[in-house]
């Protein structure tokens, strides 16, 4: 009212001086009025009292200017009882939420749960990349030198152990077999040297000392003939070929074989026809047994505090398959600089060959640590105009009012609530949106 007041004790001798200026000073009256208008806080004048001043600007005449004042007059009144009886007050509290009153049939479709401390087990999503289980995977190198002659497999086959997977055509293989040959003939001629010593110096025909010779040369040449053999076995020699060898026979086409160490599917496959090996370093093929797989998970910042050997996880795909069960079996001790994440190794089973190397899968790795907090399901909470989490919870007059929270990790379909609730509060967790509507209205 005392805005009014000061209002009215400004336009008052305002209208006296115009009455004075007479009909043709209607100009400069309209101006000393808006300028009055301005000095009296009244910036942005009622719509009604803009539309006058324009006219009066613009020169209109037809209606005398004491009239013309009267009219003015009651516009600016009313202009400033509008302004001045507390309508944003009331705009503000139309956007203030209120709590919402239903009735006993409209509180029948409402489901209400009290909310109370509970143990609970965290979950860790994360993203992680598919390897082979390198307890059961092997690259082959060339085992000699050479060149290839024939591959035998495709990649993708399934091969087993000892299979022969390339023949090479090889001058260390052919070296290998006649030095074995050679050793075997030495070998079984100083086993047949020293078995006569034995004979001779037990009935005192050579001395000791001839005899102490004879069995270290036959131990000798033992020892060489099984270095000998060991250099074939290492060069993938097959059995018969070694048999046929040491028989004295000589092996047709001197080809070195190239042989599965491990069964499972050849992934890779790195040589063909034509190429020169270098022994022990030209890779050749990559075998692996698929049937398990491991999963290196990113494990990040605080989380990797709360992963354990032995944690259970899932792995999920993304191609809406079941998720994958898995167990956490190693967790790195550095942090890789290009992630900034720790791996985590997670050892799933792959029987239905689902999961390829360098695929991108999901992890969920669940902490065998038990925690405890307030826990709401993911229904119950919902989000305002600012993206914020809120629930409805129910007051002590049977009312419903809108409670902010902070939300916590997601355990399943629940949320942890670190923040907003307390132990024993009635939480709405079926019909939120229900009571956002009519809050809303």
């Amino acid at each position: 009212m005392n805005s009014n007041n000061h209002v009215m004790d400004e336009i008052e001798p305002l209208s006296l001086r115009e009455r004075g200026r007479g009909e043709g000073s209607d100009q400069p009256g309209a101006a000393t009025l808006r300028e009055r208008l301005i000095l009296s806080g009244i910036s942005n004048p009622h719509p009604a009292l803009r539309a006058t001043l324009s006219r009066r600007e613009r020169g209109k005449s037809g209606t005398p200017p004491l009239r013309a004042m009267g009219t003015m007059l009651a516009v600016v009144f009313a202009a400033c009882l509008a302004g001045c009886s507390g309508h944003p007050q009331s705009v503000e509290s139309s956007t203030t939420p209120h709590n919402v009153t239903l009735t006993k049939e409209q509180q029948a479709s409402i489901h209400v749960v009290t909310v109370a401390v509970t143990q609970y087990h965290a979950t860790i999503t994360t993203t992680g990349v598919v390897d082979f289980d390198r307890n059961r995977a092997t690259d082959i190198l060339a085992p000699f030198s050479g060149a290839v002659t024939k591959v035998l497999v495709t990649q993708g086959q399934h091969v087993a152990k000892g299979q022969a997977l390339a023949e090479v055509a090889s001058p260390d293989f052919a070296t290998a077999a006649g030095a074995y040959r050679q050793t075997v003939l030495a070998a079984k001629a100083a086993d047949a040297v020293a078995s006569n010593d034995r004979d001779l110096f037990a009935h005192q025909a050579i001395s000791e000392r001839e005899n102490a010779q004879a069995q270290a040369d036959a131990a000798t040449a033992d020892a060489n003939r099984a270095a000998a053999l060991q250099t074939l076995v290492a060069l993938h020699m097959d059995p018969q070929a070694i048999a046929a060898i040491r028989d004295g026979k000589t092996v047709a086409g001197g080809q070195g074989v190239i042989r599965a160490p491990i069964a499972g599917t050849l992934v890779a496959k790195s040589i063909a026809p034509g190429q020169t090996l270098a022994a022990g370093t030209t890779p050749c093929f990559t075998i692996a047994d698929t049937a398990t797989m491991w999963v290196m998970a990113n494990v990040f910042g605080g989380d990797a505090a709360g992963v354990r050997v032995g944690d259970p996880a899932a792995v999920v795909t993304g191609d809406g398959d079941k998720p994958i069960d898995g167990t956490v079996t190693n967790v790195g001790a550095v942090i890789d600089p290009d992630t900034r994440a720790v791996a985590a190794r997670v050892h799933v089973d792959n029987a239905n060959d689902v999961l390829k190397k360098q695929m991108y899968v999901t992890v969920r790795i669940q902490s065998h640590a038990p925690h405890h907090g307030l826990l709401v399901p993911v229904t119950a909470v919902l989000r305002d105009d600012e993206n914020l989490p809120f629930v409805y919870v129910v007051e002590s007059d049977g009312s419903y009012a809108r409670r902010p929270v902070t939300l916590g990790a997601r355990v399943d379909d629940r949320y942890v609530i670190p923040e907003g609730l307390h132990h024993g509060d009635k939480v709405v967790v079926d019909g939120s949106i229900f009571l956002q509507f009519i809050q809303s209205q």
